[in-house]
């Protein structure tokens, strides 16, 4: 059974960094796009960023620049640094897998657990 588990969430000051991981199993990810999604107080879950099948990393137009993706298939880990965090940023962060595309929600075949984010002004 395929299982994501999220860690790295945790309050910082605006301006400030974090790290998520997302580590994974029971599955061959290496063939699967994986992403990370957020969703925030009374917000729909959006993508942020994902790394497409072929490796191609692909970021949402508000996180451009401050986070950056990542993927160690020799540790089955993923990664999201995030850097100049901002207030809008706060939110619970979830790891996804995919086997088609991780573009849309509505695609997502498994899911982590969430790790939440909050940026303070």
């Amino acid at each position: 059974q395929a299982q994501l588990m999220e860690s790295g969430g945790g309050s910082v000051q605006a301006g400030g960094s974090l790290r998520l991981s997302c580590t994974y199993s029971g599955s061959t990810y290496s063939s699967y796009c994986m992403g990370w999604f957020r969703q925030g107080p009374g917000k729909e879950r959006e993508g942020v960023a994902r790394i497409d099948n072929d490796g191609t990393p692909t970021y949402e137009d508000s996180v451009q620049g401050r986070f950056t993706i990542s993927k160690d298939n020799t540790k089955n880990i993923l990664y999201l640094q995030m850097n100049s965090l901002e207030p809008e940023d706060t939110a619970m962060y979830y790891c996804a897998a995919a086997r088609w595309t991780c573009a849309d929600r509505d695609y997502i075949n498994y899911w982590g657990q969430g790790t939440q984010v909050t940026v303070s002004s």
